[in-house]
C-alpha cells in the first residue's frame, strides 16, 4: 500500500539524487497523454516542495505545450537497484524559457549545454511512495553522449532551428512558445 506525504522528506531527496532516470507526465484537458523519459545531470531537489528539470532538446515538446495549456506534473522516480520503492512528486509546473527572467538563476543549477530547451519548475502538491517490487532490477552502465555530441555538432544556431522546425507545437497541435519565449527572431530563414 503507497503512502502519501505533503513534501518531500531527506529519505526521499536521498533516494531521488541517487537515482540515474526518471520520467515526467504531462496533459493538456484533451489530446494525448506523454510520459518522457528523463536522464543525466538534469535534476535538482531545490527544497522538500520543489523540483527543478533542465529539459533538453529532443524531437518533441510536448512537457512544455502541455504545462502552459494544463500545468499538472508527475515526476516519477524507481529503484532499478538496491531495495525496491517507486516514489511519485506531484504538482503544478511552469516552464522557463532562455528569454524568461529567471531563466540565468535557474541554469546555474546546472551544466552548461547548448541543447538546453527549457527548465521545469514543480511546485510539489503532494508525494507519494509503495513498493516497487515488480520492478526489474539493472545495473547501470553510463549515461548516453549521443544527445551532448549531437548537440556540439548543430552549434546554437543548428540548434535553434531544429525547435523552430520541431519543437514549436505538440503533437495535438498546442504552441510550445519555444520561440517567442527564447527571444529569437519570428521570421525563418526559407533554407532552414
Amino acid at each position: 500500500m503507497g503512502q502519501l506525504f505533503e513534501a518531500l522528506s531527506p529519505r526521499h531527496c536521498a533516494f531521488i539524487e541517487a537515482q540515474k532516470i526518471f520520467f515526467v507526465g504531462t496533459a493538456a484537458e484533451e489530446g494525448t497523454v506523454n510520459l518522457s523519459p528523463k536522464g543525466g545531470d538534469s535534476l535538482r531537489v531545490i527544497d522538500g516542495n520543489t523540483l527543478a528539470w533542465l529539459n533538453l532538446t529532443g524531437s518533441g515538446n510536448e512537457s512544455a505545450a502541455h504545462v502552459l495549456q494544463n500545468p499538472r506534473m508527475t515526476v516519477m522516480f524507481c529503484a532499478f537497484e538496491g531495495a525496491p520503492m517507486i516514489l511519485r512528486a506531484y504538482g503544478q509546473a511552469r516552464v522557463l524559457h532562455r528569454g524568461d527572467l529567471d531563466w540565468d538563476e535557474a541554469m546555474a543549477l546546472f551544466p552548461p549545454s547548448v541543447a538546453a530547451r527549457q527548465i521545469f519548475l514543480l511546485d510539489i502538491d503532494s508525494v507519494q511512495s509503495s513498493c516497487g517490487m515488480s520492478v526489474p532490477l539493472y545495473d547501470y552502465q553510463a549515461d548516453r553522449v549521443d544527445l551532448a555530441n549531437w548537440s556540439e555538432r548543430q552549434g546554437q544556431q543548428g540548434i535553434e532551428a531544429y525547435w523552430r522546425k520541431k519543437n514549436q507545437q505538440s503533437l495535438d497541435g498546442f504552441e510550445s512558445e519555444i520561440v517567442v519565449r527564447s527571444g529569437l527572431p519570428a521570421v525563418q530563414d526559407p533554407e532552414q
